[in-house]
């Protein structure tokens, strides 16, 4: 059995408890630095994480902002669609009234005339002598001079018509 209060051995106690307290000191400095070195990260992440945080408010302010914008030019270009429409529907219904004015004033201003044809029924007369009697003209001479007068007759009573207007 060894002397455990010799000399040797009570330097190596103290050389034990030494060392003991030395690698606790080392493993406090270790374990301070990591948690310094984890805080500094968590902050690090943090800021990152804020700034992210922040960054994405500012586009979803900007977002906000572009849709009212967008939405007021929707509503201004509505606003001029309507007026267009307005004025196109209100140029179309004065073109058609002065369309039909002055087709009214036309119609009112050149009377059309119905007219029937003449001794239409001498006329075919006379085509049926003139072809039945193709080489002796002169004996288709008593129609034709019935029809003269009564195309003069016809004449005289179309200019009294007008003259009477």
């Amino acid at each position: 059995a060894f002397d455990l209060n010799f000399p040797v051995f009570s330097r190596l106690k103290q050389e034990q408890a030494y060392v003991r307290d030395e690698f606790g000191k080392i493993l406090e400095r270790e374990r301070i630095s990591s948690n310094e070195h984890l805080t500094r990260a968590i902050l690090r992440e943090r800021a990152a994480t804020e700034e992210e945080r922040q960054k994405a408010q500012r586009f979803a302010r900007q977002l906000e902002e572009k849709d009212r914008e967008l939405k007021k030019h929707d509503a201004y270009y509505k606003e001029q669609l309507a007026r267009l429409e307005e004025r196109s529907a209100q140029f179309y219904k004065v073109t058609t009234e002065q369309y039909q004015k002055a087709a009214d004033e036309v119609s009112a201003r050149f009377k059309r005339y119905e007219t029937q044809p003449v001794c239409a029924d001498l006329q075919g007369k006379i085509l049926q002598c003139y072809q039945q009697h193709a080489q002796e003209t002169l004996s288709c001479s008593a129609l034709a001079s019935q029809y003269l007068h009564c195309v003069n007759h016809a004449k005289q009573v179309s200019i009294g018509i007008l003259l009477l207007e």
